[in-house]
């Protein structure tokens, strides 16, 4: 009996030691994430880039594989997950895999595929040779600012909870970034603090620079699951040019379903909120060049649902000094804004547009000088609108747009020595001649003689670059084919600021004569071509001549008896035909 149950007690151990064995041998699976979207879908691979995958149920310490590459994740939450593409980054397409921790992790892959391109090769200009030809001090490459990582201090965001927004910049580029200016701007968040602007000092291409800027949601997020907001970078290399980046962060929502209703109401209303927009902007002048003054034209309109009280408008950039409630004179400064390229003229930078209805569209301009010294570029420039909403406080509305400064070369096209008149079917020749009368050196292409009346030989030349004050000569010879006035088409090309291949084109003209009007020499003339007019003898001639023959005296050759004159006789000079040079 007792050695029964002893057995029966070994059986039983024996079941308990299989069943633990079996719970933990038995992988714990992880849930499978979704992924919905992936953006961007084409990324260059000379800088860093950031990868956005949008999706569900990502988990904390997802790993995410780009084709067989594992990449680094900046930011997660558990419907969005930000990584950092490197620079260098081979190219070609590649599958995005997220893999949710587990034993074994869970991937998932998505239906789409990235492509990783290399950027497209800017043409070398074809070097121009001169007389001394000069060293020219080698350039190092232009600074590059991208974001290291991004986080917030709190994920989602939610209406009524401040947050903080870390940002760290890199400077992927050859050279230091100087004076680092941060704008953010966002229709579904308000800047606290700083006013959407912050200064970062200069950045080199070693370390990082931090950035924070607190913010609020600015609205109840109804049925939005996430907002976004605009980063420009600006700064400037050590030779002063100016550079601007732009980058768009995605922040996860805490949305508030649409039937949710807070308070009892008979119908739901949408948000009350004004919203001024630059629809369109031209300028009277094209294309802006340095010194030149020009009419900036804006309409704005109003994209809101309720009316926008007391507008200004501020070119430039500013703000409401002081903040909200009901605006105080002098409370609105324009002081501060960006006058590095254009500046205002005749007014100051503010303008007092009135009230804006919902839909309502103005037409505001502004007179503007572009700064003598400014490179040729595209610049941004910041237009803030002032105003007040519905509840009685101040509201700033931040635009900005991009005007382009360009330095045309300045040329006058002459003869250096003066044209005589040239003969129809005769060669002369055109002793042109191109001077710069810019302030900056100029590199010019081919030029080109024409003539719809004439013949031009020699019409084609390259000039090269021009010195301020340079001049180039051309030597050409044209053959006209017509009488009268002969029109000379001279072309010049060369290529713009931005790689745009344009031309400068003058006319000149000279005078034709024809060859049929000189009256030709007879050469057949025994006199050398001198016609002599044959004078006609009266009869008293003859007898007188008679008379002097019989006292043996000269009676050859006409004679006139006394007292009568002699016919004057008038005798042509001969004209050569005319040269090919006047």
């Amino acid at each position: 009996m007792i050695r029964q149950q002893i057995k029966w007690v070994s059986v039983a151990g024996l079941m308990v030691m299989l069943l633990v064995t079996v719970v933990f041998a038995v992988p714990v699976k992880a849930a499978a994430p979704a992924i919905s979207d992936v953006n961007p879908k084409l990324i260059v691979n000379d800088v860093d880039n950031t990868l956005t995958i949008d999706g569900s149920g990502f988990a904390d310490q997802a790993e995410v594989i780009i084709g067989s590459e594992s990449a680094v994740v900046t930011f997660y939450s558990p419907t969005q997950l930000i990584v950092r593409i490197t620079a260098g980054f081979a190219p070609g397409k590649y599958s995005v895999t997220v893999a949710n921790p587990g034993t074994p992790p869970v991937p998932t892959t998505w239906s789409g595929m990235i492509e990783v391109v290399v950027p497209t090769p800017t043409p070398t200009p074809s070097p121009t040779f001169t007389s001394s030809p000069t060293l020219t001090p080698a350039v190092t490459g232009r600074p590059q600012v991208v974001i290291d990582t991004y986080s917030l201090s709190e994920s989602p965001v939610r209406y009524n909870h401040d947050f903080s927004l870390n940002v760290s910049l890199d400077n992927a580029g050859g050279s230091t970034a100087y004076g680092l200016q941060v704008t953010f701007n966002s229709t579904d968040l308000l800047m606290l603090n700083t006013g959407g602007i912050v200064a970062a000092g200069d950045l080199g291409v070693v370390g990082k620079s931090k950035v924070n800027q607190s913010m609020t949601v600015a609205a109840p997020l109804v049925d939005v699951t996430r907002v976004s907001v605009d980063m420009t970078v600006s700064y400037s290399d050590e030779k002063g040019t100016a550079y601007t980046d732009k980058f768009t962060l995605y922040f996860p929502a805490a949305s508030i379903s649409s039937s949710y209703v807070s308070r009892p109401t008979a119908t739901p209303t949408g948000l009350q909120r004004a919203q001024l927009v630059i629809t369109n902007y031209k300028t009277d002048v094209v294309p802006l060049q340095p010194g030149f003054q020009f009419t900036l034209s804006l309409s704005v309109q109003n994209e809101g649902t309720i009316t926008a009280k007391g507008v200004t408008m501020i070119v430039g950039g500013g703000s409401a000094s002081g903040g909200g409630g009901t605006p105080q004179p002098g409370g609105i400064s324009g002081g501060s804004g960006e006058f590095t390229n254009f500046a205002p003229v005749g007014t100051s930078n503010l303008q007092s547009l009135g009230d804006f209805a919902p839909g309502a569209v103005v037409k505001a301009e502004q007179q503007l000088i572009v700064n003598v010294s400014a490179n040729p570029g595209a610049y941004p420039m910041k237009i803030s609108f002032v105003y007040t909403d519905g509840n009685g406080n101040q509201v700033n509305d931040d635009q900005v747009i991009t005007l382009l400064i360009y330095s045309l070369p300045i040329v006058d096209v002459t003869f250096y020595q003066p044209v005589g008149e040239l003969m129809v079917g005769q060669p002369g020749a055109l002793p042109l001649q191109v001077t710069s009368l810019g302030k900056r050196t100029v590199v010019l292409g081919k030029m080109k003689v024409e003539s719809a009346a004439g013949d031009v030989s020699n019409g084609e030349a390259l000039i090269g670059s021009l010195d301020p004050g340079g001049y180039f000569t051309l030597d050409s010879m044209v053959t006209p084919s017509q009488a009268g006035p002969l029109e000379l088409q001279i072309t010049i090309e060369y290529t713009d600021d931005f790689n745009q291949v344009q031309s400068i084109t003058k006319t000149l003209s000279v005078n034709v004569s024809d060859m049929s009007a000189i009256p030709t020499p007879d050469m057949s003339n025994p006199n050398g071509g001198v016609e002599t007019p044959v004078v006609q003898q009266t009869v008293w001639q003859k007898i007188w001549r008679f008379i002097l023959g019989l006292f043996g005296l000269d009676s050859s050759g006409p004679s006139t008896p006394p007292g009568q004159a002699t016919p004057t006789q008038q005798i042509p000079i001969p004209i050569k035909g005319g040269g090919g040079k006047g």
